[in-house]
């Protein structure tokens, strides 16, 4: 990735609620479209994992507050969003199959897929829902559910119940906390916060591994 575009778009990560509201004030309507495409490719294209999620969700309820966006509509349409993207993923998953863990792709990082592979072995179907709330991990574990063959009626359940608590609960304390004062000077800071509790299950888990292998080996 070159390094300008990169930089933009940490930029737009780290100051996602300004540039949502710029976006509104220039275009209007146009903003439900905008939330719609992000969350779609976020969780819909295996090499798209690094856009944001969590915070997107957060910043959109935030400006929904100000009375820049109806929230149930935006709510609605990035729950259908995130349905979509996640269903898209696992159907590529199933197609290209198990063979995917032996290609070296720059696009597909396999330290992710064997890592999410793992989570779902101790964790089972609702690695789905839990991962929801794990960047990276929210983009690789539909795909990686396609790729372990999960049946669909199964998987999609746990899609539609996982993308609904996603969606609302950030949706939800962005709405009702997005907008205070100490939020709104400090919201680089919150991003940060959100990232950081987002992956503290996973670093959790990867600790509980590396001990439990360090106990076999004593």
């Amino acid at each position: 990735m070159d390094s300008l575009p990169f930089m933009e778009l940490i930029d737009f990560i780290l100051h996602v609620d300004r540039h949502l509201t710029e976006f509104v004030a220039a275009n209007g309507a146009w903003i439900y479209g905008l939330l719609f495409l992000i969350v779609f490719v976020e969780t819909g294209l295996v090499v798209m994992p690094f856009l944001p999620g969590d915070s997107l969700l957060f910043a959109a309820g935030a400006i929904a507050a100000t009375g820049g966006m109806d929230p149930f509509l935006m709510g609605g349409l990035m729950f259908v969003a995130a349905v979509l993207g996640d269903t898209v993923n696992y159907q590529v998953g199933h197609y290209i199959g198990p063979r995917v863990f032996e290609m070296q792709s720059r696009w597909i990082k396999r330290e992710y897929l064997l890592k999410t592979q793992a989570f779902f072995e101790k964790h089972g179907g609702k690695t789905v829902i839990i991962a929801r709330f794990m960047p990276f991990a929210r983009t690789f574990a539909p795909f990686v559910a396609g790729v372990g063959a999960m049946r669909y009626p199964r998987f999609l359940a746990y899609n539609v119940i996982g993308a609904a608590l996603w969606v609302a609960s950030f949706v939800t304390l962005g709405y009702f906390f997005g907008n205070l004062p100490t939020v709104k000077e400090n919201f680089t800071l919150v991003i940060f916060g959100i990232i950081g509790i987002s992956v503290l299950p996973g670093v959790i888990e990867y600790l509980r591994h590396k001990l439990a292998e360090k106990k076999q080996q004593a």
